[in-house]
């Protein structure tokens, strides 16, 4: 990988199943670990017979999404009227545990995580709701649409307190966050293009739950923002602004860190082809996640377990891998307290992810969580428990499906102790094969390694 950091040009080359690098149970799981949040074992070796191309055909359908989007309405309607932000937290992990286009509310987590919103703050679950789904409707889809309508959501202008911006007093939350966190980065704009940025957005309001543009306390002067001048509106602004060379560096980035490294340095030269697709296709996100997920790169040896799981990556895959039904309001309470609580982010900046994950005391709540999930009774298990889950079965050898278990659900080789230590928990006499193969996913559930994605 060292060396495809350093050649942009064939790092973001299409990647093909070699001799050397053959697309096995390995590779496999870790396109639909990053693509998707979870894939039972019978899926994932389903892909490998299928082959390379059907896979990222899966991967990218949205054919399914009519249907289940009907089918959760009923829900969301209820959603909408309840005054416990926390009830849509859960409604969101359901999602996410049902949803047969996993890269799709993938993404939307992602924007969520990009243009962060606190429900604590915001005290209002129609407004949160409809943020979440305008995010999905627009995840895969063009960037300048997302940001135009997130610019102008109920949920977000009561978030940055740009609840009444007037021309004699403009809001300066909103301009600074657009630029330094949604759009251009640290360091492309000046603090005179923040307040002409929020100059711009004066006139905007909520009245009723709802967005009104107030033509009377909009400031029509001329402004100057970032080099080009006019009375402009704030839509007018926000093009300007996403227009810059830096936007498309900036979000071609943040897309290579959620998606294949997040704790590797990425210089200009790697990121430039992205962002150069980007600006070429309107700010297309689904063909450059594309790119990026059949790449030379994001297939090497060494890209494979490069990033710390999310607390939800962790315990959402894990609920979909074994096909487990798990309460989600404790699940949500868990989360909380791992720091990864979807609608909670801890400030405007979203979840840093990463290393920042993982500390002793989340660590600890990782692997109780792994248990928790691990040891649920037999008829939680939709296959009926957790050994046919996992597709093992009484006259399989246990060096056999223990092996298979780690190649499917953990990124990196395990230290010979530890394959010794799993066999032993799988080969028990003593205990039902249910309980041996609950003993190795928490054994496993336990180790470093098993964090890494």
């Amino acid at each position: 990988m060292a060396d495809l950091l350093h050649d942009p040009k064939q790092a973001w080359k299409p990647w093909e199943p070699t001799a050397k690098q053959p697309w096995d149970l390995r590779r496999a799981a870790h396109l639909l670990r990053r693509a998707e949040f979870g894939t039972p074992i019978r899926e994932l070796e389903s892909c490998v017979q299928t082959g390379y191309p059907a896979t990222i055909d899966r991967v990218f359908s949205l054919a399914q999404r009519v249907p289940f989007d009907q089918s959760m309405q009923a829900m969301e309607k209820a959603l909408s009227s309840s005054q416990d932000p926390r009830q849509l937290a859960v409604w969101w992990l359901l999602r996410m545990v049902q949803t047969p286009c996993q890269l799709l509310e993938k993404t939307t987590l992602f924007w969520h995580g990009h243009f962060a919103t606190n429900a604590d703050k915001v005290l209002d679950s129609r407004a949160m709701l409809k943020q979440i789904e305008w995010l999905r409707s627009h995840a895969l889809g063009h960037f300048e649409p997302m940001v135009q309508g997130i610019s102008r959501d109920v949920a977000m202008l009561i978030y940055l307190d740009s609840e009444e911006n007037r021309k004699t007093r403009p809001n300066e939350n909103y301009a600074r966050e657009l630029m330094e966190l949604f759009c251009l980065g640290p360091g492309h704009y000046s603090e005179k293009d923040i307040k002409e940025l929020a100059r711009c957005f004066t006139g905007w309001e909520i009245r009723r739950g709802n967005f009104r543009f107030n033509k009377n306390q909009h400031d029509h002067a001329e402004k100057i923002l970032l080099g080009q001048r006019g009375d402009f509106s704030g839509e007018q602004a926000v093009h300007i602004v996403l227009n810059q060379p830096s936007t498309a560096d900036f979000i071609a980035r943040k897309l290579v860190r959620f998606f294949v490294l997040d704790d590797r340095v990425l210089s200009d030269e790697l990121i430039e082809p992205l962002a150069a697709q980007l600006r070429e296709s309107d700010f297309d996100i689904q063909a450059t996640l594309k790119t990026i997920m059949t790449s030379q790169l994001f297939f090497a040896d060494d890209t494979i377990g490069q990033k710390v799981k999310s607390p939800v990556e962790m315990a959402v895959g894990l609920l979909r891998s074994l096909e487990v039904q798990e309460d989600l309001n404790e699940l949500s309470n868990r989360l909380l307290a791992l720091g990864h609580l979807p609608l909670y982010p801890p400030n405007v900046k979203g979840w840093g992810g990463g290393r920042e994950w993982i500390n002793a005391s989340t660590f600890l709540g990782r692997t109780n969580l792994v248990y928790k999930i691990a040891n649920q009774e037999s008829e939680q298990f939709s296959r009926g428990s957790i050994s046919k889950a996992l597709n093992v079965f009484a006259k399989t050898d246990p060096v056999i499906w223990v092996k298979k278990l780690v190649d499917a659900y953990v990124a990196v080789p395990l230290p010979d102790d530890t394959m010794r230590q799993l066999l032993e928990l799988g080969s028990g006499k003593r205990r039902s094969l249910d309980q041996r193969v609950a003993d190795v996913v928490c054994a496993m559930g336990a180790t470093p390694e098993y964090q890494l994605n």
